[in-house]
């Protein structure tokens, strides 16, 4: 199947504005001490599975299983930094139960049905900074919280400006 023919597919929980802007602020400031790319504002999420190129049959699929899945309601606070020096990254994460769960139920649904889900644990996180050089990680000054009220499906398209996301559908958590 050809690079036309797929698409480049994940799952995610999308920050709010007002939480996007702050953690924005916060990878801007970041930046004067360990340099790299702040994400834009508009793409911050917490990935919650990633399936890679998807054809438009396992799309079809993975919307079925999000279909099928109850979740709550719930609030996420990202309460600390981290950093990833092998691949450069300054990250915002979190440690929730409820997301925990959603990533879970998402991913075990997928891998059933015969996506390839990455067996490592999950690391809640949001990228705040890619190619980043932190030769010390700096420390959060305020968490940032929100109520998560769905998770999408999105898309990402690279670009020269860097990834571009649209979101293809939206499930609500009750």
């Amino acid at each position: 199947m050809s690079a036309a023919e797929t698409r480049r597919i994940f799952f995610a929980v999308w920050l709010a504005p007002e939480a996007a802007q702050a953690m924005h602020r916060t990878a801007v400031l970041a930046q004067q001490g360990c340099g790299g790319r702040a994400m834009r504002p508009e793409t911050l999420h917490v990935t919650l599975a990633f399936l890679g190129d998807v054809s438009p049959a396992q799309l079809a699929v993975a919307t079925a299983i999000a279909d099928g899945i109850e979740g709550k309601e719930f609030f996420l606070t990202l309460d600390r930094l981290g950093y990833w020096k092998h691949n450069r990254i300054l990250w915002a994460g979190a440690d929730s139960p409820p997301l925990l769960a959603l990533a879970d139920v998402l991913s075990s649904g997928l891998r059933t049905d015969g996506f390839s889900i990455d067996n490592r644990p999950f690391a809640p996180h949001v990228t705040l900074l890619r190619d980043a050089r932190c030769p010390n990680t700096p420390q959060l000054s305020t968490a940032v919280n929100w109520p998560v009220r769905e998770f999408v499906l999105a898309e990402s398209r690279r670009g020269a400006a860097g990834s571009h996301y649209e979101i293809l559908g939206r499930w609500r958590l009750s």
